[in-house]
């Protein structure tokens, strides 16, 4: 084949063909549609004509509005990617993220800002994943939703906040025990420790142990194991502080299996019971491996480890409780005890020991403060010789836990919360749940100082709540334990504060036979009785739902309605104790959520 035979032809040449034979096509069409003859034309014609016909397609209106809806549509993608990266691209920083600024009155304005500062405060809520070093779990006997409103209101006004409700999570327990809606503390307390919910006034034993059953509590498969036992057979160190008896029904729990929290001492035993073998929760404390290996026990109750003690004005005897009369010491069986395992140990009984205790130099601490329960805050003696606050007791416990690697548990029950309530003073209930907050303050400060905020669980709960009621339509800022109005019926007035069930709560004119005119009396005074609806020997429990609010390490596992028992596994899971230790399930749930 030759390169210049006219077999060859150029790729241009090609193109350029084609585009002639198009013209001439066209202009043919053209002159047969006038009656013409066709006439060809030249390069630049053609050229010229294809420039035209592209300005007319710019020009058109279908291109115009397609050019107009695309710009449109590519102006609001672009704000949608602002807006979009604006508010979800960091939620973890409210700093960041902005919002309209609006002129409003500023009846709306302050709670616009409010508003505001409470969504920072959530957007910047972070996910603790790390594992528990230390639990510390507050434990408010008988505290429930109304009692902390009424509380924080004493307190801080309705629009103030107790210490614990600022922690950045927070659930409700639901509180009835396996045989009763409403429960007491025993079976309440078994369920956040234990993990199991139990019959009514029983402890340290399951379901299948009826209330009085000596016999059946004895049997070891039914004794409910705890967070303090799993503790201690992990080498962690443990303790409890109360602000009630260290035999009581709350403290108990932690360390005794009885089937009537009524069997503290010998003395309210019934013979059998002795006779069948069953040990009475004050030498369960002393005499057996749970309660020996406790490192810090701190509350009143002395008149059920000691014989025959006396009361005095300033610390008298327990009436409602029995007192032990059997010969025995065991405060110094339990003293001898420690002696003879050669473990350093203090036993210590007022303000002045507890507060010169060298906790850097001992591992086990016995306080007992008072012959029965502590007095209530406002009313103890702050001298060397009285009886020390909850923050007193719960910073020193710290302070000896704290003399481990292993970590710690430590148990603070504000007692005296449910006393108060049992005998119908409500101000007192509320005064106690200040020293509660109090307590919870000062905790959280010890941690920070020592940078042990993110690596402890810290816990504030309830075991159950009390009859107390919020009434009538007071003024915002308005004395809560003063009066809301009078009664329809009668014109009466009432106080805010009323009981359901009372200790002498229902309270008549003899003369006009009709309710007692509160506002004839002093609302405020400690001593004051709240009236109630019906009355019974004591206020008696009420079966609500309780809050639980938690900070620290594993803290967002309390995230809704839970059942009370539910407490006593988080607590074993973010330890990584008892049934957590070293599991395959442990190992699971932790690849699921990564520390």
């Amino acid at each position: 084949m030759s390169s210049t035979g006219t077999d060859s032809t150029k790729l241009g040449d090609v193109g350029l063909i084609e585009v002639q034979l198009d013209s001439l096509d066209s202009s043919h069409n053209f002159a047969n549609s006038n009656g013409g003859t066709p006439r060809t034309k030249t390069l630049p014609e053609q050229q010229q004509l294809q420039r035209q016909q592209q300005k007319n397609v710019f020009k058109s209106k279908v291109f115009i509005i397609a050019v107009s809806f695309s710009a449109v549509l590519m102006i609001a993608m672009c704000i949608g990617f602002l807006v979009h990266y604006e508010f979800a691209g960091d939620v973890s920083d409210m700093e960041t993220v902005s919002y309209w600024h609006v002129t409003l009155p500023k009846e709306q304005q302050e709670w616009y800002d409010r508003g505001i500062n409470e969504l920072k405060v959530a957007l910047n809520r972070e996910l603790n994943r790390r594992r528990a070093k230390n639990v510390i779990l507050f434990v408010g006997d008988g505290m429930g939703p109304n009692t902390v409103t009424a509380s924080r209101i004493y307190g801080y006004k309705e629009e103030g906040l107790l210490s614990w409700e600022r922690f950045p999570h927070m659930g409700l327990l639901k509180t009835y025990c396996a045989n009763k809606q409403v429960p007491d503390s025993f079976s309440t307390a078994t369920a956040l420790f234990g993990g199991v919910k139990v019959n009514y006034e029983t402890g340290g034993v399951d379901a299948t142990v009826p209330l009085g059953n000596c016999s059946a509590s004895l049997q070891e498969a039914h004794h409910v194991q705890n967070i303090l036992n799993w503790a201690q057979a992990d080498g962690m160190r443990t303790g409890f502080v109360t602000t009630t008896r260290v035999t009581h029904a709350t403290p108990a729990a932690l360390y005794a299996h009885v089937p009537d929290r009524r069997w503290e001492c010998e003395s309210v035993m019934p013979a059998e019971a002795q006779q069948q073998g069953c040990m009475d929760i004050a030498r369960q404390l002393v005499e057996t491996k749970t309660g020996q290996q406790i490192n810090v026990i701190m509350g009143g109750g002395r008149q059920m480890l000691i014989s025959n003690v006396t009361g005095t004005d300033r610390d008298p005897l327990d009436t409602w409780a029995g007192h032990s009369a059997d010969g025995r010491n065991l405060m110094q069986d339990w003293a001898q005890h420690k002696f003879d395992q050669g473990q350093s140990h203090a036993v210590i009984q007022n303000n002045g020991e507890l507060r010169y205790l060298d906790t850097a130099n001992v591992d086990y601490v016995l306080g007992i403060f008072a012959n029965g329960h502590l007095k209530y805050d406002h009313e103890r003696d702050a001298s060397d010789a009285g009886m020390p606050s909850l923050t007193n007791m719960t910073l020193k416990a710290l302070e000896v836990l704290g003399n481990s690697d292993k970590g710690y548990l430590l148990v603070v029950e504000a007692g005296m919360i449910d006393q108060a309530h049992h005998r119908g003073n409500a101000r007192k209930a509320l005064s106690e749940v200040l020293a509660l907050n109090e307590a919870v303050q000062a905790v959280q400060a010890h941690l920070k100082a020592k940078d042990q905020l993110d690596e402890t669980l810290m816990i504030v709960t309830a075991d159950h709540s009390h009859s107390l009621t919020i009434n009538g339509h007071p003024e915002r800022g308005a004395d809560i334990l003063g009066l809301a109005g009078n009664s329809k019926t009668e014109e009466t007035p009432y106080t805010t504060l009323t009981y359901g069930t009372s200790y002498q709560g229902f309270q008549v004119d003899p003369q006009r036979m009709m309710r007692q005119n509160p506002a004839l009396s002093d609302t405020r005074d400690w001593e004051y009785t709240q009236q109630a609806a019906i009355n019974t020997n004591e206020n008696l429990h009420g079966g609500s739902d309780v809050t639980i609010h938690a900070r620290g390490a594993m803290s967002y596992l309390f995230h809704g309605v839970h059942e009370q028992s539910y407490v006593a596994h988080v607590i074993s899971y973010a330890l990584r104790i008892g049934r957590f230790r070293d599991s395959t399930i442990a190992e699971s749930l932790a690849e699921l959520m990564p520390l």
